[in-house]
């Protein structure tokens, strides 16, 4: 009578902890962000157990049955497409479900993007904030000006064809010369990390096509 919310790798699949695949054979259901990609790294581990659908379109629909389910004597795992669930994924909606009706929910600990990306910054670690993925359109701007006195190390995701803008936002709220970390395809084959300023980014960028998954890690304000 339980969840589990379980990481799976972010690229490369050893880095999938023992106790994860553990939890994932032993479970009755896993609840998963799209079935066809988990079902790759099931198979990869030779995990049998049955998978559910479980992702942003549907999860208002259907985590009350879910929990009726677990209070039925169901025990699931929640794991997404890659990383930690909760974090810019599915997890939140669920977990608080789970908690008001007095449920188990048990994290495991493991990959995610954003602490590896922040730790090879270069830039202070010890205080910092996740922002995650920026909004597209309303509340955009006033995000921004928000965080121009932040003064902690920030943390963003960010996707290719959106990297420039943010960069060209970056320069514009916090200055041409703000320094900034930016991370892609973190554990993977052609694994990168830039840094220098806002400016030399946006050339960088420009001149090489943004490509995969990126971590963008901000300096705080002076």
């Amino acid at each position: 009578m339980k969840l589990y919310l379980v990481p799976t790798p972010i690229g490369n699949l050893k880095d999938m902890t023992y106790r994860a695949v553990e939890v994932l054979k032993e479970v009755d259901i896993i609840l998963a962000e799209d079935t066809r990609t988990s079902g790759k790294l099931l198979q990869h581990y030779g995990i049998a157990t049955q998978m559910l659908s479980y992702h942003m379109h549907n999860e208002h629909k259907i985590s009350d049955t879910i929990v009726k389910r677990i209070q039925a004597g169901e025990t699931m795992a929640l794991i997404t497409d890659a990383g930690s669930p909760g974090i810019s994924d599915p997890g939140f909606l669920l977990t608080r479900k789970l908690i008001e009706n007095e449920l188990e929910v048990q994290s495991l600990p493991g990959a995610t993007a954003f602490v590896p990306a922040l730790t090879v910054s270069g830039m202070p670690c010890d205080k910092f904030i996740f922002e995650g993925f920026l909004p597209v359109k309303k509340g955009r701007q006033k995000r921004l000006e928000f965080l121009k006195e932040e003064t902690r190390t920030i943390v963003f995701y960010e996707s290719p064809h959106k990297l420039l803008k943010t960069l060209a936002d970056f320069k514009s709220h916090y200055g041409e010369e703000r320094q900034v970390s930016v991370s892609r395809e973190i554990t993977k084959l052609y694994e990168e990390h830039f840094r220098g300023t806002v400016t030399e980014a946006i050339a960088h960028f420009e001149h090489k096509k943004p490509k995969g998954e990126f971590v963008v890690v901000l300096a705080g304000a002076n």
